[in-house]
C-alpha cells in the first residue's frame, strides 16, 4: 500500500487524510502497516462529547466551531461524528455532519462522520485508531462525538483528554438516579437547553451530585448553555483550554488498557 498517502494527509491534504481514514475504517490490507508509519503528535487534545440522544451535542459542537473561529482565527480543528450505522449500508447515517454544514467551506475544519458498525459504547471499534490519524494530521483540536449513550456506555473516558457530558433539563430530579456510569466519566458538565422548565432544580442536584465525590486534580465544573442562541459556548471553551492546561487525565491508563483490548479483540 503506497505510504505516499500518510504524508500527504499528514501534510494537510484532506483527501488523502478521508481515504487514509477509509483504509483504516474499513480494515484494508497493510492498514496496520500505515498506521505504523504516522507520525502522531499526542499533544493535540481530543475533546470528547456525549450525552443522552437530543441532548444538543452536535448544534453544542457547532456552536464551539464557530466560536474557536473566531477566538482563535488559524486553529484547525477535527470533529469525529460516530453515528448510529445505516441497517442498509452498514456506513454513517450522517445526521451530524448535516447539523454542521455551515463550517463545510472553511478549509481549517474537517468533519468526518464514522459509524458504530455494531459497537456498544458510544463509539466506533475503529475510534481509536482514526483518532490517531487525525493526530498525525496537523490539527490544533480534535472533538469526538458520540452517538447518544447510557449510564454504562462510557468508552469516551479512554479516547478523550476532556469528557463534556451534555444534559437537558428535562431529567429533572432523576439526575439523582443517574450517579453511576456515565454521570461519573464528565470533566465538564453541560446543561444545554437550560432555559426549560425544570432547569433550577437539574442544575441544583447536579451541583449536589458533583460536591458528593471527593475532588482529586480537578473539580467537574457545570456550565449553563442554550446552544442554538450559543448561550455559554465561550465558557465552555474557556473551561475546555483550562482542564486541558492542568494536563490531568485519570483515565490515562484506562486509554492503554483500552487500546490493547480492542487490538487484541479484533484479531
Amino acid at each position: 500500500m503506497d505510504q505516499n498517502i500518510v504524508n500527504e494527509a499528514q501534510s494537510g491534504n484532506r483527501n488523502a487524510l478521508a481515504r487514509l481514514i477509509s483504509l483504516v475504517e474499513n480494515e484494508a490490507d497493510g492498514y496496520h502497516d500505515l498506521l505504523s508509519g504516522l507520525q502522531i503528535n499526542r499533544s493535540v487534545p481530543v475533546i470528547g462529547i456525549t450525552g443522552p440522544p437530543g441532548a444538543g451535542k452536535s448544534t453544542l459542537i457547532n456552536a464551539l466551531l464557530k466560536n474557536i473561529s473566531e477566538e482563535e482565527p488559524g486553529s484547525k480543528i477535527a470533529v469525529l461524528a460516530v453515528d448510529p450505522t445505516s441497517p442498509f449500508t452498514h456506513g454513517a447515517l450522517l445526521g451530524d455532519r448535516l447539523r454542521m454544514n455551515e463550517h463545510y467551506s472553511n478549509s481549517n475544519i474537517y468533519i468526518r462522520s464514522i459509524a458504530t458498525r455494531g459497537a456498544m459504547g458510544g463509539l466506533s471499534s475503529k475510534a481509536l485508531e482514526i483518532t490517531d490519524v487525525l493526530r498525525a494530521a496537523s490539527f490544533d483540536y480534535i472533538f469526538v462525538e458520540t452517538v447518544g449513550v447510557g449510564q454504562s456506555e462510557v468508552e469516551i473516558v479512554g479516547l478523550a483528554d476532556t469528557t463534556v457530558l451534555v444534559l437537558v433539563p428535562e431529567a429533572g430530579d432523576e439526575v439523582q438516579s443517574l450517579k453511576s456510569g456515565v454521570m461519573e466519566i464528565a470533566d465538564i458538565f453541560v446543561l444545554n437547553k437550560s432555559d426549560r422548565p425544570g432547569a433550577g432544580l437539574f442544575l441544583k442536584n447536579l451541583h449536589e451530585l458533583v460536591h458528593t465525590h471527593s475532588p482529586e486534580s480537578w473539580t467537574p465544573k457545570i456550565i449553563k448553555a442554550i446552544a442554538t442562541e450559543a448561550e455559554g459556548v465561550e465558557e465552555l471553551f474557556e473551561t475546555i483550554k483550562l482542564h486541558l492546561a492542568q494536563q490531568y487525565n485519570k483515565n490515562k491508563a484506562y486509554l492503554y488498557t483500552e487500546k490493547a483490548y480492542r487490538l487484541i479483540q479484533n484479531r
